[in-house]
């Protein structure tokens, strides 16, 4: 009889060591962008599923890309409140929020990749990552976008191109810019712009070089002003987690997540580039004018954001000024 009872013992341990190990916590990962055309932002996430699944530590990730989980704008509240795990998310989105924000979309504050990627390492971006630890969320992997403006009546070159026209913007900082050249604006998520440009809702809009492709808009415009060697426009589009879901992890799931956010932060940055190429590619192969800016151009740009752009932020934001400071002290 004892022996019987200490083999059904043995078979119920062994029993609940299985199940254990077989125990997978699933985390859900959102975004806006297209899945499984090869846009880099999806991909991001995707490498980071794969990894934390291949590290076995009972962790896995569902991604549901195209907005299909949550609407572009409500994730970053879900990731604060715990209702979702993990996104690919334009940070600006939760300026809202968070005012400082506004300052990782700043016209002319970034210019080119080079000086992306020295940003990342700046104390302007350790301020920006402590706020965003304080609102309730990390960073896993670091992404900074090139973007472009275009529009369905010609080039924009000039603030005065811009005059009279609807333009989508991505961004508080942004609108201010185009509404201190003339311009009026149409604010809705990059995944609505082609509807907006396809239905006269906005002429014009501002976005990413990979949203640019991903979501067609070589289709609805004339003209497009490439980011080059004097872009405008760059966005802060990082792979974020919720902070008090990935405190709920082990400490072997955490690592695995850290280790898979560092994988997927150095794939992108060797993207990066490759999305403003493609981005001049396709939208050549389809016909629509492709410019940049020369030096005289963006500082004439430059000047209306300093204007309009840079004085609100520096007003609205208690820290505004000392953070548009330390990111232009970056050489």
């Amino acid at each position: 009889m004892r022996k019987f009872a200490a083999l059904l013992a043995g078979v119920a341990a062994a029993a609940l060591v299985m199940s254990t190990a077989h125990a997978q916590t699933v985390l859900k990962a959102s975004h806006q962008f297209p899945g499984g055309k090869g846009d880099p932002r999806d991909e991001m996430v995707q490498i980071i599923a794969k990894e934390v699944k291949a590290a076995n530590v009972g962790l896995e990730i569902q991604v549901y890309p195209g907005a299909s989980l949550f609407k572009p704008n409500d994730q970053w509240n879900a990731m604060v409140g715990g209702q979702l795990d993990i996104s690919a998310f334009p940070l600006d989105y939760a300026s809202g929020k968070v005012g400082a924000f506004s300052a990782t979309l700043m016209p002319g504050l970034v210019r080119n990749h080079e000086r992306a990627a020295r940003l990342n390492a700046s104390p302007f971006m350790k301020d920006i990552k402590a706020k965003i630890d304080q609102a309730g969320v990390i960073v896993l992997a670091d992404a900074w976008l090139a973007g472009a403006v275009a529009s369905k009546k010609g080039c924009i070159r000039k603030p005065e191109d811009i005059k009279g026209q609807k333009i989508r913007s991505a961004g508080p900082t942004f609108a201010a810019m185009w509404q201190a050249a003339g311009a009026s604006v149409v604010n809705i998520p990059s995944n609505e712009v082609y509807n907006a440009l396809q239905t006269g809702v906005a002429d014009a809009t501002d976005t990413s070089s990979g949203s640019f492709v991903s979501f067609r808009v070589y289709e609805q415009v004339k003209c497009i002003t490439a980011p080059g060697e004097n872009a405008l426009w760059f966005m802060y589009e990082p792979v974020l987690m919720s902070k008090k879901n990935f405190d709920a992890l082990t400490k072997p799931q955490q690592e695995a997540l850290i280790k898979a956010g560092k994988k997927s932060e150095a794939y992108f940055n060797g993207e990066s580039k490759k999305l403003d190429d493609t981005m001049v590619e396709t939208f050549k192969k389809n016909n629509v004018e492709v410019i940049t800016l020369t030096p005289a151009e963006y500082d004439a740009w430059v000047k209306t954001a300093k204007e309009s752009s840079y004085k609100q932020f520096a007003t609205d934001v208690p820290d505004g000024q000392k953070l548009i400071d330390a990111a232009l002290a970056v050489k």
